[in-house]
């Protein structure tokens, strides 16, 4: 329910390009292994305002760093809620660190790292409550047919 998105080439800030060395890969990655392994470059954030689009989160998440994409929840189950996607996941952990409870409109942004783990976990189990309901009713069935077999055998 996330609709098609606006890709953006205009980036909001411009500080000179960085000219990455070896060593800077190096520390990066070092940097990178101290990172909590929830951060992920792609934000979930909820509690929008229904009103707001996707400029004006461009505005809001772009102080923090180049945003890749962001992805509106344009339905009424998904409305009030976007995906905001960085460039770096850098940038990704300074916006939740500092726009997590940021108001907008008088609402209080929640801002979480995507757990597509979350997520899915979500269906799985919904697939699994389906699964055990299709087996449970299998089972009546066959027991059913059983009992119906005896009574017609015991006559």
């Amino acid at each position: 329910g996330h609709n098609e998105l606006t890709r953006r080439t205009a980036r909001p800030f411009h500080h000179a390009p960085r000219t990455t060395t070896m060593a800077d890969v190096a520390t990066r990655k070092a940097a990178s292994s101290r990172l909590p392994p929830e951060v992920n470059r792609i934000l979930y954030v909820r509690n929008l305002p229904f009103k707001i689009s996707a400029e004006e989160l461009y505005g809001i998440f772009g102080k923090y760093g180049a945003v890749y994409q962001i992805r509106l929840g344009d339905r009424r189950d998904t409305r009030g809620t976007a995906f905001v996607i960085y460039e770096d996941i850098f940038d990704a952990k300074a916006a939740v660190d500092h726009l997590s409870g940021f108001n907008v409109g008088g609402r209080y942004l929640v801002v979480l790292y995507y757990q597509p783990a979350k997520f899915e976990r979500r269906q799985d189990a919904e697939d699994k409550q389906k699964e055990l309901e299709e087996l449970r009713r299998q089972v009546k069935a066959k027991k059913a047919s059983i009992a119906a077999k005896e009574a017609s055998e015991g006559q």
